[in-house]
């Protein structure tokens, strides 16, 4: 059984930062329902090339395990009268759906409450409802726009023109909120046995997790440094290059500049008076760095990461987004698991990370078509 056994979530989000939430929620045993548009569906159901059925690409597949589906056009009333009776049975409510909207719908929190007084309602929102920025359609660009990471990759390489980081960080640090704000709610139902709203702002979400760092010197007023945490930003802070490849080597501590000078064949450099005294490390970082970029193209990747791992120095080879599956430790714990989906074929599905000795569910159903278990749903139903 898994934690969340005998919870049944009703999912009406769409592409990451929902899906990823209510993900989460399956894997640890819930009895998940996306509810879907007709025809179309998920927008993220079409994002990329399927193997074989349109509409699975390999994105959905990657955040939807787990789950049934229905379609159901929620401006019909035959429709809009199922999901109601789906959210009568259902102990949380996951939706993406703007406060308006859902207004119309008939699905805001009031009227969801008066159909389950103890649901918990998780809203994954753009913005925080009680803003000026409420109303507004929030992605994963804008929302890294409007938190300042766009701002980052100028910061380190001097390139002006703002960029956005390639991967959807904020919507699926979003997706993490989520997931703990429904397990809190729960917690608490269970103790009180009270439901409530549960408001997850992509925007404040992500401008939490990305200024935690980077504020930096405006912590304080008045400031006493410029923003960035300044170790992350530092553009000599990069993967070394060696003859073959490149290699991160991370110095954290003072005595470990001293091991990977010793392991560069260079101790002497690091024993110069400006590097000894207090602060005087961190004080030449940029020169410091510089000088083990010059020092690691002496040798090979696996040269380096071994003499590295020999003094307890942290060290991994740079590796190519291609290459990760094939990463012996993540196939050794089972990490990366083919299946056989019955309309797709074999795919690659990422494992649940977090371990938990209790155990959870060793698999889940595999992503669904469209409206696949529609007519189990309806048929499991009791009406309102």
């Amino acid at each position: 059984m898994g934690m969340l056994e005998g919870i049944k979530v009703v999912d009406l989000t769409s592409v990451v930062f929902g899906p990823y939430a209510t993900q989460i929620l399956a894997d640890l045993g819930a009895d998940v329902i996306k509810v879907e548009g007709p025809g179309i569906g998920d927008a993220f159901r079409w994002s990329a090339a399927p193997a074989a059925t349109p509409g699975m690409a390999p994105g959905f597949m990657a955040l939807n395990r787990g789950k049934r589906s229905i379609a159901l056009d929620l401006k019909a009333e035959a429709d809009n009268a199922v999901m109601q009776d789906l959210l009568r049975e259902a102990d949380v409510f996951v939706v993406n759906v703007r406060g308006k909207a859902l207004e119309r719908l008939g699905l805001d929190y009031a009227s969801v409450k008066a159909l389950r007084p103890d649901i918990i309602y998780v809203h994954c929102v753009g913005f925080g409802q009680d803003g000026p920025y409420a109303d507004l359609q929030a992605y994963d660009d804008v929302i890294q726009t409007a938190s300042g990471t766009a701002t980052l990759l100028p910061r380190v390489d001097g390139n002006p023109r703002p960029r956005y980081l390639p991967s959807l960080i904020a919507d699926k640090v979003a997706g993490l909120h989520a997931a703990y704000g429904a397990m809190g709610a729960l917690f608490h139902r269970q103790r009180t046995g009270e439901g409530q709203l549960v408001e997850v702002p992509m925007f404040e979400v992500f401008a939490s997790f990305m200024m935690l760092e980077h504020l930096g010197g405006q912590t304080f007023d008045p400031p006493n440094a410029p923003v960035g945490y300044a170790r992350q930003v530092d553009p000599y802070r990069q993967p070394f290059p060696a003859s073959d490849g490149a290699v991160s080597i991370v110095m954290y501590t003072h005595d470990a500049w001293d091991r990977v000078f010793t392991v560069l064949e260079d101790p002497e450099f690091i024993k110069q008076e400006r590097f000894n005294v207090p602060g005087g490390r961190a004080a030449h970082q940029d020169e410091l760095y510089q000088h083990i970029a010059e020092l690691t193209p002496n040798f090979t990747v696996a040269e380096l990461v071994s003499r590295c791992h020999a003094v307890q120095l942290p060290a991994q080879a740079v590796r190519d987004l291609g290459e990760v599956i094939h990463d012996e430790h993540l196939n050794a714990v089972g990490f990366f698991r083919r299946r056989e989906h019955p309309s797709e074929g074999a795919y690659f599905e990422q494992a649940q990370p977090v371990r938990f000795s209790a155990g959870i569910p060793a698999q889940v159903a595999m992503p669904p078509r469209l409206d696949e278990q529609g007519a189990e749903i309806r048929g499991q139903l009791k009406k309102g």
